[in-house]
């Protein structure tokens, strides 16, 4: 079939030749495919598994996925906790507990390497009971009366792995949930937030028992619910209107501090927050595209465009600060805590108690900064110093253990080791493509005319599940169409060959101020860098010689990688540069001699299935295979897909037929042609992904197969919500189709 441009159908009803506002939609032969859970439309979906498993369930892969879930199941890796009262919680999965355990220990326990763990919810034998296979989502503390132990948790439980979560009270003292009938709290499933105001009374908004929901199908409403009272009895506190993104209620417990807050969140990158005086919301007054922040007096800013405060403009990307309540009475001192430049950018921040914890990458290696509200500081507002914990192109993260830590910890006389207060303490997570995980935990101290000083200690060590010193790590940058210098990681065999016949997957995103960092994968080591080709000889009278795969990561526009100004160099009708940036990475592993056309594929998922999608038909010419993971590729339905009209801010509107017109440029559904050469495709997804949904993947799929495209292969998981897997089986499965996949395609066929 053809599906040139000229085939369109007009939604207007307007007689042809007039001009409608409303942008036509194009013929698509598939939309009977957007029934996700129609019998038929399954029966396609379980048709083209069985082709898909037929093609990959080889020996090989059996064995691949075996060594990749060994990875997910290994009993070695690092069990992260977070720590509420005295307690240090974790949830965990491994073989014997696919859906995980919910459990507990103390620090020192924690400490000595081979904790004691209370397990509080099995969420294995919960489902068993129940009928329902539960994904645990997390969990939500009240937090208590001062002296008092942490008690009382709502439960985010999700029935198939999707966004949607039914909320349950759990009582972590008799491990159990709190029975409604009783007065415990029990809130559906829907999608929502929830949030303790006090220990008998929620702030809820959600789109269960009816409540309106916002075009891009979240919760409009927030409510007080009190113990005992149902969600339509519930007094409503807040509405926003339909064609905003969602309504968020939210309270701050914190003594001395308490805050009730409520969110406008009209589109991806744009807030309204308001605060509860007096019975009434009073808006804090900024521009929507300002991110707020606070904790005790101090309210902080982030612009993700400029912003100009009484004749001074603030940089996107910097990070302001002044005292809540002087704001919020109307004064505009703002002090400046963080300026970007051209190289650094702030990725995050974490309050202790006294001090703030900045994450920042330079060049996309990370650099961590204290700051002292204290203490005046020379280059910013308050005194900074630099955390020495940052190796080259390693990302690390700093964030605070507990900032609700009082002056003496709960239950125990003293703080961790009953001599103070873990308040000041923070972990450190460090790791790189090829350095397993470390975490580190330190405690921030004033020390005179030295500023902030720390003393840490490592606390875990992930395991190795590759031989890391065969590798090599390099940062290349590309040069992209319009001049700009775009980075990338290159990880290979300190032995690389540059003869262009290195297997060399290349993976992006470039979209939602999303950054990619170094990070290391025991999945990726094992399914890619230490897998090896047949024995070959290069060129006539070569030693035959087998080699491992290259793995790169692209850090693109789009992404968060140099801060707001760098997504927002790809947004909406700029969208292209992400992907010019990305093919210009293509084509300088080809130049460099790293790989070759028929030996380079790439694989995204989400946005990032989207970026690959437009790989696949803008620059076939790049890529020997494409693996397309949840993705977005019907950009003329999208936004009337699961979540998709929360992404107009990220891509236009494509109903206006202005933004239309640059929006099907990007759009891969609309972008296919007869006669064109098109790289081997694995399109994959999740039947329960309530955020992108597995329709835009069906009808891609359907329409590159009815072309009669070669080598075009489905797979969609029926459970997993949008990671397209639950447990640590179905992660490996995915994983191993995927790599599986594209190792065939890549390393299997003669250049």
């Amino acid at each position: 079939m053809s599906t040139s441009a000229a085939e369109y159908s007009t939604v207007s009803g307007e007689p042809s030749g007039e001009v409608s506002a409303t942008a036509p939609e194009p013929v698509d032969e598939n939309i009977w495919l957007e029934d996700i859970y129609g019998e038929e439309q399954l029966a396609w979906v379980r048709e083209q598994n069985a082709r898909t498993e037929e093609l990959l369930e080889d020996a090989d892969y059996g064995e691949l996925e075996n060594r990749i879930l060994e990875v997910l199941d290994s009993t070695d890796r690092i069990a992260m906790v977070g720590k509420h009262g005295r307690w240090y919680y974790n949830f965990w999965k491994d073989r014997e507990n696919p859906k995980g355990l919910w459990r507990r220990t103390d620090w020192e326990s924690y400490r000595a390497g081979s904790p004691e763990w209370e397990v509080l919810l099995d969420v294995d034998a919960l489902a068993a009971a129940e009928g329902e296979e539960w994904v645990f989502h997390g969990a939500n503390f009240l937090r208590p009366a001062p002296g008092e132990p942490h008690r009382r948790a709502l439960l985010a439980l999700s029935p198939d792995g999707g966004d949607a979560n039914r909320y349950r009270e759990f009582d972590v003292e008799t491990r159990s949930f709190v029975d409604p009938a009783t007065g415990g709290f029990d809130l559906p499933t829907a999608k929502g937030n929830v949030s303790w105001l006090d220990a008998d009374t929620l702030l809820v908004a959600t789109t269960a028992a009816d409540l309106p929901r916002t075009s891009s199908s979240y919760a409009r409403t927030g409510v007080r619910l009190r113990r005992g009272e149902t969600l339509d009895a519930a007094e409503r506190l807040f509405e926003i209107p339909e064609e905003h993104m969602m309504a968020l209620l939210l309270h701050d417990p914190t003594p001395g501090f308490e805050r009730t807050f409520a969110v406008d969140w009209i589109s991806f990158f744009e807030k309204r927050t308001s605060v509860l005086r007096d019975g009434s919301w009073v808006e804090l007054e900024v521009p929507a595209d300002v991110n707020l922040s606070s904790h005790r007096e101090w309210l902080l800013f982030r612009p993700q465009g400029e912003w100009t405060v009484e004749g001074t403009t603030y940089p996107a990307g910097s990070l302001l600060a002044a005292d809540f309540e002087d704001y919020l009475a109307g004064g505009r001192e703002l002090s400046v805590l963080f300026a970007p430049d051209e190289h650094t950018s702030l990725q995050s921040w974490s309050w202790t108690r006294d001090f703030l914890l900045l994450n920042l990458l330079r060049d996309v290696s990370s650099e961590i900064r204290v700051l002292d509200p204290q203490r005046p500081g020379t280059d910013a507002a308050w005194a900074s110093s630099t955390l020495d914990a940052c190796p080259p192109l390693h990302d690390v993260t700093a964030y605070a253990v507990s900032d609700e830590d009082d002056l003496v910890d709960e239950d125990t006389g003293g703080g961790e080791d009953a001599g103070g207060t873990a308040g000041n303490d923070f972990w450190l997570v460090a790791t790189g493509f090829t350095t397993p995980s470390t975490l580190t935990r330190g405690t921030l101290v004033r020390a005179g005319v030295d500023g902030v000083t720390s003393t840490h200690e490592v606390v875990r060590t992930a395991p190795s599940f590759f031989d890391e010193d065969a590798y090599e790590v390099q940062q290349h940058f590309a040069v992209s169409k319009d001049g700009t210098r775009v980075p990338y990681f290159q990880i290979a065999a300190r032995d690389l060959v540059l003869d262009g016949q290195n297997p060399t997957q290349l993976s992006g995103y470039g979209g939602f101020e999303i950054s990619r960092t170094p990070a290391y994968s025991g999945a990726v080591g094992r399914a890619w860098l230490e897998r090896r080709t047949e024995e070959s000889a290069a060129a006539e009278g070569d030693a035959p010689h087998s080699r491992g795969g290259v793995y790169v990561v692209a850090n693109i526009r789009g992404g968060g990688e140099y801060g707001p100004s760098w997504h927002r160099a790809a947004l909406q009708d700029k969208r292209h540069r992400a992907y010019e940036d990305f093919a210009a990475v293509a084509q300088d592993l080809i130049s460099r001699g790293v790989t070759s056309r028929q030996r380079l594929g790439c694989v995204g998922g989400s946005n990032g299935g989207l970026l690959v999608g437009n790989m696949l038909t803008q620059y076939p010419e790049l890529f020997g295979a494409i693996s397309c993971g949840v993705p977005l590729l019907d950009m003329r339905r999208y936004s009337k897909l699961s979540a998709g009209y929360s992404w107009i801010a990220e891509y236009g509107d494509p109903d206006v037929a202005e933004q239309w017109e640059f929006i099907r440029t990007f759009s891969p559904y609309h972008l296919l042609r007869d006669g064109v050469e098109y790289p081997e495709t694995f399109i994959w997804t999740a039947t329960s992904d309530d955020r992108v949904g597995p329709v835009q993947a069906r009808k891609m799929a359907a329409r590159m197969q009815a072309m009669g495209i070669p080598n075009v292969w489905f797979h969609e998981a029926l459970e997993g919500g949008h990671a397209g897997a639950s447990d640590n089986r179905q992660a490996a499965a995915l994983q191993s189709r995927s790599q599986h996949f594209l190792w065939r395609a890549l390393a299997g066929r003669a250049a």
